[in-house]
């Protein structure tokens, strides 16, 4: 049995002049981000996207980030969905990366608008047209009777854009996250982790930074 009381031993050190000495948040999020992409198996843009519902009730689930400046970032899916609704009802979110190839994790949390028309638009367009007609065929959080009706609104869908572009579906946007809090998280060895906190009151106000106990 390990005794887990006993000494740490070639514990490195608390401070090493790292991540920690970042001065505002969005350019250490872009370079963690790009390290992300070169070691994550799958999906370094996958972010849990946490929201409450109207009694309050917490709700999360995977989304993909499709954009992030110094606006926030940004995410696209249907308005009448699930996230959508609520989102219309309360318009704040959490998001979570978490890049386990890098032993790292970005919690961030702030205030929801929905994008621009234009900036919806722009992104769908981009999309693989098969993706496309999947989103003018799914009633995206409502009861489906069966796995078969889904491939034939897909298919009835298919038919109707054969020819041309595919416009984006009425009830299709995205959201964008501002952010008022920022945390960082590096592991480290016997679970004494670096974590740092940017915090602000409001878009566009300067940021304080804070170290936190792991």
């Amino acid at each position: 049995m390990t005794d887990t009381t006993a000494p740490i031993k070639d514990a490195t050190p608390l401070t090493s002049g790292d991540f920690t000495a970042a001065e505002e948040p969005f350019a250490l999020f872009s370079e963690w981000f790009n390290e992300a992409k070169g070691s994550e198996p799958n999906d370094p843009n996958a972010m849990a996207l946490a929201t409450v519902d109207a009694d309050g009730l917490p709700d999360v689930r995977m989304v993909l980030m499709k954009g992030f400046d110094a606006d926030g970032w940004v995410f696209y899916s249907h308005i009448a969905s699930q996230k959508g609704q609520e989102l219309a009802g309360n318009p704040k979110a959490a998001l979570l990366f978490h890049w386990k190839s890098l032993r790292r994790q970005v919690r961030i949390r702030g205030l929801v608008t929905p994008v621009t028309p234009e900036e919806a638009d722009e992104y769908f367009a981009s999309r693989p047209k098969q993706a496309q007609i999947g989103a003018w065929a799914s009633k995206q959080s409502q009861p489906l009777e069966s796995r078969f009706a889904f491939e034939q609104a897909i298919a009835k869908e298919g038919a109707k854009h054969l020819i041309g572009a595919v416009p984006r579906p009425p009830g299709w946007s995205g959201w964008r996250i501002t952010p008022q809090r920022i945390e960082f998280w590096h592991d480290r060895p016997y679970r004494l982790h670096d974590r740092i906190e940017f915090r602000r009151e409001a878009a566009g106000s300067a940021w304080s930074k804070v170290r936190m106990y792991p």
